[in-house]
């Protein structure tokens, strides 16, 4: 399997590099800088397991079909990313995306449709140094991806296809991803219990032939029949650590250790808790769970967005909180702290 993965950043590199090192067919689709940076220094990985060192392949314009697109850019080059990579989607190619937020997803689909376009989470603490080796910080290296459906775009948030609302064919995505009726009227559940589905022999294939070459790499990847729900999970995850740390600038524990910082953070939590809730992805479980612990923490726990801001880098404010003060606002909900920190990042972003 012929796999492209865009960008060589944190996220980019270290999953790709971690492909490579695997042994499978990885290039790398990035800009000129950061191409001759890898061919001067190569792909360096330092983590807990130790530090591993690639001559990865490199272009700076696609070079034909792959079988699979890892899209690993911030959310603000995304629409650039797209116009690069669209020469290496072929008609059975799957794109999937490593992106925060969930806004990216609709404009894969608009351009590639639900049939190549997949959803993709990733859940890694890594950074670039300033000599672009990637380092990643904790045990955290893990990989989800799944199948979107023959889905419309039209309205992916609240009341569209993310939020259970109606796609294309009359199918509810909701009853897509859990084994309900989907385009053609096949189930979708056949492409993860072996049942029918519409065009489910291609799709069984595809999705076999991914999990094979995602899995067994050296970092955690499986297949995901929720990951419309995982992605919901990470975002609000994120827009409470981005939104407390950069308009606190400080880290979890250092905001846990001053006067009232434990109620703003649960404060803030519930806000955005409250805004999966209204969308009708509840956060739950695990995921609830995980935003808890990592709320209450004393370690100095930040996030990218904070990362980027304390290095005067551009950010990916609307990415992660603009969107979810715009999706509170769909259903009528007060996010007084998420809107207080969407503010302070807009000022921010005017002063680059």
């Amino acid at each position: 399997m012929r796999i492209l993965v865009v960008g060589a950043g944190a996220t980019g590199g270290y999953f790709g590099g971690r492909l490579a090192q695997a042994g499978r067919d990885v290039t790398f689709l990035v800009r000129p800088g950061r191409a001759a940076r890898l061919a001067e220094r190569g792909l360096r990985i330092k983590s807990p397991d130790g530090e591993i060192e690639l001559r990865p392949r490199t272009i700076t314009e696609a070079d034909g079909h792959y079988d699979l697109v890892l899209v690993a850019v911030k959310s603000y080059s995304l629409e650039t990313a797209l116009t690069a990579l669209t020469p290496a989607v072929g008609p059975r190619t799957v794109v999937i995306p490593l992106l925060n937020g969930i806004r990216h997803i609709e404009s894969l689909i608009r351009r590639f449709g639900a049939d190549r376009a997949w959803g993709g989470v990733c859940m890694i603490h890594a950074t670039l140094d300033e000599n672009g080796d990637v380092h990643r910080m904790s045990g955290l290296h893990r990989l989800s991806f799944g199948p979107l459906s023959d889905a419309s775009p039209d309205g992916v948030l609240a009341g569209g296809v993310l939020a259970g609302g109606a796609s294309s064919g009359d199918a509810s995505f909701e009853g897509v991803l859990t084994g309900g009726a989907s385009v053609g009227g096949g189930s979708f559940g056949g492409v993860f219990d072996g049942g029918a589905s519409a065009d489910g022999s291609d799709l069984d294939e595809r999705l076999s032939g991914v999990t094979a070459a995602l899995t067994g790499a050296g970092f955690d990847a499986r297949a995901s029949s929720t990951i419309v729900q995982e992605l919901w999970d990470k975002w609000v995850l994120l827009a409470t650590l981005g939104a407390a740390t950069t308009l606190l600038r400080g880290s979890i524990g250092a905001i846990n250790k001053a006067p009232g910082g434990s109620e703003f953070l649960h404060a803030l939590a519930a806000e955005t808790s409250a805004v999966a809730a209204a969308a009708g992805h509840p956060i739950q479980g695990k995921a609830a769970a995980m935003l808890e612990a990592t709320i209450v923490t004393t370690e100095p726990t930040t996030s990218s967005m904070y990362r980027d801001l304390i290095q005067g880098l551009p950010v990916e404010a609307g990415a992660i909180v603009g969107d979810m003060v715009t999706e509170a606002a769909k259903h009528q909900l007060s996010v007084p702290l998420l809107a207080a920190a969407h503010t302070g990042l807009a000022v921010y972003s005017a002063s680059l």
